[in-house]
């Protein structure tokens, strides 16, 4: 979108906060990088230049602006709808792998040469991996900074930075301040990142944004409905009862659902409270050089870079589908923050209730699960590794015999490296991955294409509630005909299942009543 002068300047003039995340306004004469909704007046159009990404305005020479803070935009719904080598790498990058593999190790994971990777880069976004890593180090140095008492020290090597001189050196350059000029004016303003009062040690607390609009109940409803004890929860912190946002309860802000997390250098525990303008985030790490993966797992778990009026537009051009989004606007597809967990999970709950997955999945976790201690609730584990499930002895899960046969090749399939269901891959190479397993059919594929690999247009048409719901719309109802039908919905497809999914009065559809 950068490239449309004429259109960038309308949003920047409008201060259309959709467009965050798309593009950032360079302003010539100030040399200062804004997002589109910010609230200074606008500048001269002839003033105005565009980028697609922070990291190219820091390339070009422009500094961060402290009233509208555009490195924390919401990210670009681009990355989330396309599975080409640019969109993988972003999606990489966004979990921190250049910081802890380097480019080398970037370009391992995508199958493509260093140069490759750098040159397509370079091409689409105006920086390399390089700038995009260090852009995204300078953000979470600002969130350390801003919201935890930890030294500066610990800081720049917790952000991803090689050395303290590096680290100072780019926080001038970025922010105009020095790391403790930006303490110093967060605690003068009593508060953190978007709002946020600093954390007691070892904890953070932060919003993440979203574009507007947001419906929590079949996101909220799907994570804990499903929840797998000992792993997740939904837990009152405060004692607090709910309120309502737009007719619809949500939960207060003592309302949280929580969960464990697998991380590279340790392991935490995030609790996550939806807001109507952002989602309350609070994570506890056992090492903080994980947060920059563990924001970015929050962040797709919950679908928040997703643009809901592209998503929401295509599908209200189906008749039958628009009184359904018209009615509760802006659903997202609840994902996970561990895709080799979520296919698991997938196989667990092939052709059983809900409530007999979460059995059978609490199981594993009580059995094989890595302990943990949660002094503020009732998490217990981590979710199984794949290595420690592929060294179990089939006969001892309680499953039929061809359900343990399916679970035991994938899992490993998983250990052993030759099935690779990460932010990287490539959605049609792993489907067909998939579906060359024994067990595995259309349902369980897609279903972990939607909501493990992260395709916005994968597609359940054989789900029982998904026929029900378009039976009931007076949508065909047979697996081949809803797929012709929901060609129109393309490339949102996985987005029409939740509005047909909402349909029904399943727990999955309603964040519970305190």
């Amino acid at each position: 979108m950068h490239g449309d002068f004429d259109r960038c300047v309308r949003a920047v003039q409008s201060k259309d906060d959709r467009f965050d995340g798309w593009f950032f306004t360079a302003v010539l004469t100030t040399r200062i990088y804004c997002r589109p909704s910010c609230p200074v007046v606008p500048p001269k159009p002839e003033n105005m230049t565009f980028y697609p990404s922070a990291a190219a305005c820091q390339q070009a020479g422009f500094r961060a602006c402290k009233r509208c803070r555009p490195d924390s935009s919401p990210g670009s719904p681009e990355w989330n709808q396309r599975a080409d080598l640019v969109a993988r790498a972003m999606r990489l990058i966004g979990d921190g792998v250049v910081d802890r593999d380097g480019v080398p190790g970037l370009a391992a994971r995508l199958g493509y040469s260093t140069r490759q990777v750098e040159r397509q880069l370079l091409a689409e976004l105006g920086a390399g991996p390089l700038a995009l890593a260090r852009a995204q180090r300078a953000q979470t140095a600002r969130l350390l900074i801003e919201t935890t008492t930890l030294p500066m020290a610990q800081i720049a090597f917790a952000a991803g930075f090689s050395s303290i001189r590096t680290f100072n050196d780019t926080v001038r350059e970025v922010f105009a301040l020095a790391p403790g000029e930006l303490r110093t004016r967060a605690a003068r303003r009593g508060r953190g990142p978007g709002g946020q009062a600093p954390a007691a040690h070892g904890t953070l607390s932060l919003r993440l944004p979203f574009r507007s609009p947001l419906n929590p109940d079949n996101l909220f409803g799907h994570l804990i409905a499903t929840a797998v004890p000992g792993v997740e929860e939904w837990r009152d912190m405060s004692g607090g009862g709910a309120e309502r946002h737009d007719g619809r309860a949500v939960a207060g802000d003592g309302w949280a659902y929580r969960r464990t997390l697998r991380l590279p250098y340790g392991h935490g525990v995030v609790a996550l409270t939806p807001h109507p303008d952002h989602i309350g985030c609070r994570l506890t790490l056992t090492d903080p050089r994980d947060l920059t993966l563990a924001i970015s797992r929050c962040r797709r778990l919950l679908d928040l870079d997703a643009d809901p009026v592209a998503v929401d537009g295509q599908l209200r051009a189906d008749p039958l589908l628009a009184p359904l989004v018209d009615k509760a606007p802006g659903r997202r597809v609840p994902r996970t923050v561990d895709e080799a967990e979520f296919a698991v999970r997938a196989v667990l709950g092939q052709q059983v209730s809900t409530a007999a997955a979460r059995t059978h999945a609490a199981r594993l976790v009580t059995a094989h699960g890595e302990p943990v201690e949660d002094p503020e609730g009732g998490l217990t584990h981590l979710f199984p590794a794949p290595a420690a499930l592929a060294a179990l002895d089939p006969d001892s899960l309680a499953l039929p015999r061809s359900r343990r046969a399916t679970l035991m090749t994938l899992v490993r399939h998983l250990a052993d490296g030759t099935l690779r269901l990460g932010v990287e891959n490539d959605w049609e190479r792993a489907r067909a991955q998939l579906t060359a397993l024994p067990g595995f059919g259309p349902w369980t594929t897609e279903v972990i294409a939607m909501r493990a690999l992260g395709d916005p247009d994968a597609f359940l048409p054989s789900d029982l509630g998904v026929r029900r719901a378009a039976q009931g719309l007076g949508l065909p109802h047979t697996p081949a005909a809803l797929t012709a039908r929901a060609a129109a919905w393309r490339p949102w497809r996985a987005y029409a299942v939740q509005y047909l999914w909402a349909t029904d009065d399943h727990a999955i559809n309603h964040i519970p009543a305190p």
